[in-house]
């Protein structure tokens, strides 16, 4: 499977040290199936934190999915558990990590998510109702990685400046 990571460099060697704390999965490597997902994030990126927009390929083994690798898949749409799992890891008075998966894969929440943990937090909704807000929306897939063992089963194959 073809998956892709958009940064505002190339990256020779995945470094799971320079992921950020408090993202949806946790501390980890990011990457979708959504080609025009990574591109948006490169130009993100790099009109963030400087350098140049670069979308990077890799290639996937779904045999990971079949392995001894501890594997968490969500739904395509949004569900309470999901909702509750990604308020955990971008919470800053959880313990880091909240999880010990080596593959999560689910959602990307964006700002519409970001709103209804909002709203959640500040007991405006419940983890139900905000999670039925969301199921019309269409979100963003994502593959995260978190361990070296996890990074074994992928092998980059371009990058390409945009």
């Amino acid at each position: 499977m073809t998956l892709y990571h958009g940064s505002n460099e190339d990256i020779e060697v995945i470094d799971l040290e320079k992921g950020l704390r408090y993202k949806d999965f946790g501390k980890g490597f990011y990457l979708t199936p959504d080609k025009s997902t990574a591109i948006r994030m490169a130009k993100k990126k790099a009109r963030l934190f400087g350098g140049t927009p670069t979308l990077i390929t890799y290639d996937w083994s779904e045999s990971a999915l079949n392995s001894e690798l501890k594997v968490k898949k969500f739904p395509e749409k949004a569900c309470v558990e999901w909702f509750l799992f990604v308020d955990a890891n971008r919470d800053r008075h959880h313990v880091q990590p909240v999880h010990d998966y080596d593959i999560v894969i689910g959602p990307i929440a964006d700002d519409g998510v970001v709103l209804q943990l909002t709203n959640y937090r500040e007991g405006i909704y419940s983890p139900e109702q905000a999670a039925q807000l969301l199921q019309d929306k269409y979100l963003d897939q994502q593959y995260y990685f978190g361990t070296q063992r996890a990074l074994s089963f992928l092998h980059k194959t371009s990058s390409q400046t945009l």
